[in-house]
């Protein structure tokens, strides 16, 4: 798989607010959007969903819904 680059339209305010919060931690917008969407998608946050929607459902069994 290359590494491609993309374009992704953002409202500049959201930009700008970024950059300021966290630009000099990650040295930019585009450092910390790859840093966050990889923490997405690691395995982690898949099994967190998952454990995450057995409690919701265990919850509406119990509570007759399901």
């Amino acid at each position: 798989m290359k590494n491609e680059l993309r374009s992704v339209a953002l409202p500049s305010s959201l930009c700008e607010g970024v950059e300021q919060r966290f630009g000099a931690r990650f040295g930019g917008l585009e450092p910390f959007l790859a840093y966050v969407l990889e923490q997405l998608l690691r395995d982690d946050a898949f099994r967190m969903d998952q454990a995450e929607r057995q409690m919701v459902e265990d919850r509406l069994r119990e509570l007759g819904y399901v």
